[in-house]
Parts: structure tokens; C-alpha cells; sequence
């Protein structure tokens, strides 16, 4: 299933309900923001550290490791959409543009690099 435009404003929304029927909007800066998405990804790659590079896609296919995994990219995840709607800026939007620019910068066919 492929995460929509509309399924990241559903989750901003329901963030941004969960956070205010906790209170915790102060603590909501970007600064805290991004630690706390720094953190997360820390315990995503903490998962997969010693695993052999080779191996580990085979082996996050079994439990526990696929579920570990599974939740720590959904906090990767909810606090990236968070850090976007404290930042104000259309996740959407900006990873479209991203992906547009990126296509421009290295055509099909050009070989490996970063996007």
C-alpha cells in the first residue's frame, strides 16, 4: 500500500490530536522535534548494527526483528511528519519537489548516486 498525500495529512492530524489531548505542544520546537526524530532513527539503525549486510533484508523479513523494525520507522516516521508541521512546510509537497529536482540532476540511465 503506498502512504498518500491525504494518509499524511490524516496522520498530521491525528498527531497534532494526540498532542494536544496530552498537553504537549510545548514541548513541541523544532529543536526537540528533530532530537527526538535523531533518536528514533538511532533506534532503528541500532536494529540492524551488527547484522551482516548481506543478510540483513532476509532477516527482517522474520520476528521479532520485522516488527521491531516495523515500529521504529513508524516513530521515524511520525516525527518526521511532526517536525514538517512545526516547520510548516507540505512534506508532500517539498519530497515531490525533491524527487522532480532529483530527476533533473541525474537522468535514468546514468548510473548510481544519491537522490
Amino acid at each position: 500500500m503506498l502512504l498518500t498525500v491525504s494518509d499524511l495529512r490524516a496522520l498530521r492530524d491525528r498527531m497534532r490530536q494526540f498532542s494536544a489531548d496530552r498537553q504537549w505542544h510545548s514541548y513541541h520546537d523544532p529543536k526537540s522535534v528533530l532530537l527526538a526524530l535523531v533518536g528514533e532513527v538511532g533506534e532503528l539503525a541500532e536494529l540492524f548494527q551488527w547484522l551482516p549486510a548481506d543478510a540483513a533484508r532476509e532477516l527482517a523479513k522474520d520476528e521479532p526483528l520485522r516488527t521491531r523494525a516495523g515500529e521504529e520507522l513508524s516513530d521515524v516516521l511520525l516525527y518526521l511528519i511532526l517536525l514538517a508541521d512545526v516547520l510548516d512546510i507540505d512534506l508532500a509537497t517539498a519530497a515531490n519537489a525533491k524527487l522532480t529536482a532529483s530527476a533533473l540532476k541525474y537522468p535514468a540511465g546514468t548510473g548510481p548516486g544519491p537522490t
